[in-house]
């Protein structure tokens, strides 16, 4: 009440919405895991070797035809399988429908974090839902220690190391961790800095952590780009283009390593996450 220049804080019905359908999305996905661990749990006592890891509900039903047993515990596993793959194709339904409605909403809010190598709808949504107005951080480097990529100077003595954050956002974290792990997986220029970063001497969990600090400068530039887009970006602050990946010029210690930034200078407006 007695400070000037403080952010007023809005509503923002979209961001809500948003945060709820990632939050059913995300239920979904846990409870589909959990159905598939008990049906590879049977599996394995009815088929010699088991199921493989991935295993979708058309294989798995394809697989339990195979069996036939005699006894009562066979017949007994055998029904409860059926049961168990009847409800991964359920699940699988809801997704397939969850994902497509976070699709059209994140698409109506105008953003393209989707065309960047390694976020699907899921990861989209829960970028806007959490951050809201991505303009209410004051650079890259608020934002990377907001979401825990930023890492910790660990330095000691002559020895100079960061170390992992276990601070910040950690459902924004998961976003960015797997965007690294999906861009690891193909050829992208996300593998190709990661490789950079292990002949400069890092360790595979020291160039994996790198790569999730610069993919947080990807996500940050293509948020404000979206934000200068729609005409609620900060003036005169540089975007990312449409292709924005890993890709860029090579980042120094002060990019991709920077521990902890400085104090917020702007003041834009914040929505209110009433959903949280």
């Amino acid at each position: 009440m007695r400070t000037t220049g403080l952010r007023q804080v809005t509503v923002d019905d979209t961001t809500v919405a948003l945060k709820l359908l990632v939050d059913r999305r995300d239920s979904l996905g846990r409870a589909r895991t959990e159905v598939l661990n008990r049906l590879h749990q049977l599996l394995l006592e009815l088929v010699p070797g088991g199921a493989k890891q991935f295993l979708s509900a058309p294989q798995a039903r394809a697989l339990l035809n195979t069996v036939r047993p005699r006894d009562i515990v066979g017949r007994t596993r055998r029904q409860l399988a059926s049961e168990l793959i009847t409800e991964v194709a359920v699940i699988d339904k809801k997704i397939k429908a969850a994902n497509q409605q976070l699709t059209e909403l994140v698409d109506a809010t105008g953003s393209t974090l989707q065309q960047l190598n390694g976020i699907g709808p899921s990861g989209a949504a829960r970028l806007l839902g959490d951050v809201g107005d991505i303009n209410r951080f004051a650079s890259r480097d608020h934002f990377a220690s907001w979401n825990g990529t930023a890492p910790l100077d660990a330095s000691s003595g002559d020895q100079h190391r960061h170390r992992l954050s276990r601070a910040g956002n950690r459902r924004i974290y998961r976003v960015l961790h797997i965007m690294a792990i999906v861009q690891l997986r193909r050829d992208t220029e996300g593998r190709a800095y990661y490789r950079r970063k292990l002949a400069a001497g890092k360790s595979p969990l020291e160039a994996l952590r790198s790569l999730k600090r610069r993919l947080s400068n990807v996500v940050y530039q293509q948020m404000i780009w979206d934000a200068r887009q729609s005409g609620t970006g900060p003036g005169g602050q540089t975007g990312a283009t449409l292709q924005s990946s890993a890709a860029g010029p090579i980042p120094t210690a002060d990019t991709s390593e920077k521990p902890l930034p400085g104090p917020v200078t702007n003041n834009p407006r914040t929505p209110i996450l009433t959903g949280a």
